[in-house]
Formats: C-alpha cells, sequence, structure tokens
C-alpha cells in the first residue's frame, strides 16, 4: 500500500501555520493613544482656501513607544465633512507620556456651503462634530483609529 499523496504537504502546511501564529503574536497588543484638541485656530491664507493649524495632545497610555508614521483626520460638522488633512511630521511618543502634534488642514468649501445652506433651515442651538483620526505607524504596531464627538454650542 502506498502512502497518499497529500502526506509530504502536511508538514510543510504545518510549518506555514506555526509561523503565521508566530507572526501575529508579534504585533504587541496596545490600548488606542488617548486623542484631544488643544487647540484649533485659522492660519494666514495666500489667497487660497483657508487653511487651519490644529494641535491635538496625543497621550500615550501603553509602556512601548510609539513610532507614528503618518495621521491622516478629518472634522465633521453636522455630518458633513468640513475640514481633512495628513501629516508624516509626528514626533515619537514615549510611553506614558504625551506629546502636542500640530496638524494643519484645510476648508472644503463645498461641503462648508452645505452646512451653511442647512443651516439657515434650521434653529439650532447646537451643532454636532466629529473629530477622526487615522495613526499608522512605524512597525508590527496596528493601525489605530480614534473618534471625538461633541456638541458646539452657539
Amino acid at each position: 500500500m502506498s502512502l497518499p499523496r497529500f502526506m509530504p504537504i502536511a508538514p510543510l502546511c504545518f510549518f506555514w501555520l506555526a509561523l503565521l501564529t508566530g507572526c501575529a503574536s508579534i504585533a504587541p497588543e496596545l490600548d488606542p493613544p488617548k486623542v484631544s484638541i488643544e487647540s484649533f485656530k485659522s492660519l494666514p491664507s495666500s489667497g487660497g482656501a483657508p487653511r487651519f493649524e490644529i494641535k491635538l495632545r496625543v497621550a500615550n497610555p501603553n509602556k512601548q513607544t510609539l513610532d507614528i508614521a503618518g495621521i491622516s483626520y478629518s472634522v465633521e460638522l453636522l455630518g458633513k465633512e468640513v475640514i481633512s488633512g495628513v501629516t508624516n511630521d509626528v514626533p515619537t511618543i514615549e510611553g506614558y507620556s504625551e506629546e502636542v502634534v500640530t496638524l494643519e488642514a484645510g476648508l472644503q468649501l463645498f461641503q462648508l456651503l452645505r452646512l451653511l445652506s442647512g443651516l439657515g433651515r434650521t434653529q439650532a442651538d447646537a451643532l454636532d462634530y466629529r473629530f477622526s483620526a487615522k495613526i499608522d505607524f512605524n512597525g508590527f504596531v496596528p493601525t489605530q483609529r480614534i473618534e471625538e464627538t461633541g456638541e458646539i454650542t452657539l
């Protein structure tokens, strides 16, 4: 009686399964960084669309240093994305510490016009906002998504 043809493949499959399991355990488990808006101000315009400087306070609640490759972010008002931007100029954030990250963002004029036309039709005392960011890390750290919501009282 001869051995089935799949027998030489079984050790190879076991090797790949062990390798994949080992690689999955390399990525550390991290608590997401705590992000809060420190300041928000308008920048001088040079004839183009308005630009804003957003300062975020990023707190690292982990013992591992966060080596951030880049951040993409957006601000929505009443469900309309009015500000967005990206940056790769982010300082390394040591474990159990915090840093202020400065972002420069552009205003999306068409979305702002839609927002303003919608505000003219309603009598609202507050605006709902949502700040969202995607933080990519160097190394084997998984991408983190951050979201902060609230109300701006008019």
